[in-house]
């Protein structure tokens, strides 16, 4: 009786409200009804009452008819059958008279001649060469007694199916055959059942009237707190989470990666996503007849087609393609073309920005750079691919380096972004660097996938954009898949995921 007791003195006023009146009722609307509640107030009751065992709340589906728009309408102005048949009630019509004298809607003479006809009420017959319509003994008897179609209608809806006579059931599968007229819809219902210790609490009598909440300055001042009686308060019943406002969980893994590339001495670097063929491709000494120039490898703009360029600068790079640019190599020796080179896309890969710094009166021999570069590839989207993605992608210039300079850095990011030592460094091709290598990690669920593609930036990239012969590191990393290993992500989908309850709950870094 003590654990009883205990249990009603922590009861909010809306429980207390509630809680009597569950021996005599039981569903949703009815305890609505009987408590001068709102409904929000009762079903707020009644889930406190679940979480503390006192109740069970189950749901119910019921079959509900509903009037629809004709049926409104037909309420007041009556079914059109019956107006049709009183217009035909004392003489042979022809549907042309029918449709003029009774201004019936649109397709509302054809319905009627069908309900009627199977109701053996009308014959249709010829008249002057046109189609008429007489009206037989049974539809004078339907004028007389009413049909059950309109008995039906003039019911007190919303109706349960299950409460329907057989007639009436007949009744409603005709009217569902038509037009707006009714509407049957599944309507869920709400109902609390009392558990072994809810019926305990309501058969000790023990009284659960209203006790107060809240201590006020009144209270206190005249002293009459110490006659009332007050609400316990439960510490160990479960309350609705409150979610803080917080930064968007890719956002945020975003600007960590740009703070631990600043911390680490780097400049960051920022271009256009709209390019020229020439920054993204061109430049990095990719050959014009390259499989990525396809128009299913890259985005194209329709308007402007063309940007514009330094044609001091495009000079150089045509001759890096065409002879090599007295870098000691032979080029890929092919008719380069400008025209081609101006044409405008939507930004492959991050190493445009690179190659833009290397052009740059800005860049400084040794130096560190890096950009977080959203790019775009025709793909198909699934759980480790998209159409538009991040790349980190960087710079390191100085004289002397070599390829061992290059696996360190590698290495460097796999242990400080993704938080993995377990990584291989595999040989790969790309137009513009060489050696070249691709960098690999393992994921605890997903298992080894592709970080990103490096190498050391060839001569022919080099030279025509910074005039000089410098060792020039390079490597670019897809950010989305680096983030799914920090932030525990299966789906590289869910980065960019509109999901509410997600967004609430999924970790930031």
């Amino acid at each position: 009786m003590e654990e009883i007791k205990g249990l009603v003195d922590k009861l909010h006023p809306l429980e207390r409200k509630v809680l009597p009146l569950l021996d005599k009722f039981s569903y949703l609307k009815d305890l609505v009804s009987a408590s001068g509640l709102e409904e929000v107030q009762v079903m707020r009751a009644l889930q406190w009452l679940q979480n503390k065992g006192i109740i069970e709340i189950k749901e119910e589906s019921r079959e509900v008819v509903n009037l629809a728009s004709n049926g409104k309408k037909y309420i007041k102005e009556g079914l059109p059958e019956k107006k049709f048949l009183k217009l035909i009630k004392n003489k042979v019509m022809t549907i042309s008279e029918i449709n003029e004298k009774g201004q019936f809607a649109k397709g509302e003479v054809s319905v009627c001649m069908g309900v009627l006809k199977k109701k053996a009420a009308i014959i249709i017959t010829k008249e002057r060469s046109e189609i008429a319509v007489k009206i037989l003994d049974n539809g004078k008897k339907l004028l007389e007694k009413g049909m059950f179609e309109e008995q039906f209608l003039q019911k007190e809806f919303p109706i349960e199916v299950n409460s329907l006579k057989e007639e009436e059931k007949f009744s409603l599968e005709n009217l569902k055959k038509r037009k707006d007229i009714v509407k049957v819809d599944i309507q869920k219902l709400k109902r609390a059942e009392l558990t072994e210790l809810g019926k305990k609490i309501i058969d000790s009598n023990i009284q659960v009237g209203n006790v107060l909440d809240r201590l006020t300055r009144n209270m206190i001042r005249d002293g009459s707190w110490a006659s009332k009686q007050f609400r316990a308060y439960d510490v160990s019943i479960n309350v609705p989470s409150i979610y803080g406002g917080k930064k968007q969980h890719y956002r945020n893994f975003l600007d960590d990666v740009r703070t631990r590339f600043l911390a680490l001495g780097f400049t960051e670097m920022f271009g256009p996503v709209v390019e020229t063929d020439f920054w993204d491709m061109d430049a990095l000494f990719m050959p014009q007849f390259h499989s990525a120039r396809d128009i299913h490898s890259a985005y194209y703009i329709k308007e402007p087609k063309y940007g514009k360029l330094d044609e001091a600068l495009v000079k150089k790079i045509k001759e890096a393609h065409e002879n090599g640019y007295n870098t000691g190599s032979k080029g890929w020796q092919y008719e380069f073309d400008t025209k081609q080179t101006h044409r405008q896309l939507l930004r492959t890969q991050g190493t445009a920005l690179s190659a833009r710094m290397l052009a740059s009166d800005k860049l400084k021999i040794p130096g560190k750079y890096f950009a977080i570069a959203r790019c775009f590839r025709p793909d198909v989207v699934d759980a480790t691919h998209s159409a538009d993605f991040n790349q980190v992608e960087g710079i390191v210039v100085e004289e002397g380096l070599d390829f061992r300079h290059l696996k360190g850095l590698l290495k460097m990011f796999a242990e400080e972004f993704a938080e993995t030592n377990q990584i291989k460094i595999t040989p790969a091709y790309f137009p513009f660097t060489e050696p070249s290598a691709e960098l690999h990690a393992k994921h605890p669920e997903l298992g080894w996938i592709e970080l990103g593609g490096s190498g050391i930036f060839r001569p022919e990239l080099v030279k025509p954009l910074t005039g000089r012969e410098v060792s020039v590191l390079a490597w670019g990393i897809g950010l989305d898949r680096l983030a799914m290993f920090k932030l525990g992500i299966k789906d590289i989908r869910k980065l960019f995921s509109h999901d509410l309850k997600f967004l609430r709950t999924t970790k930031v870094i």
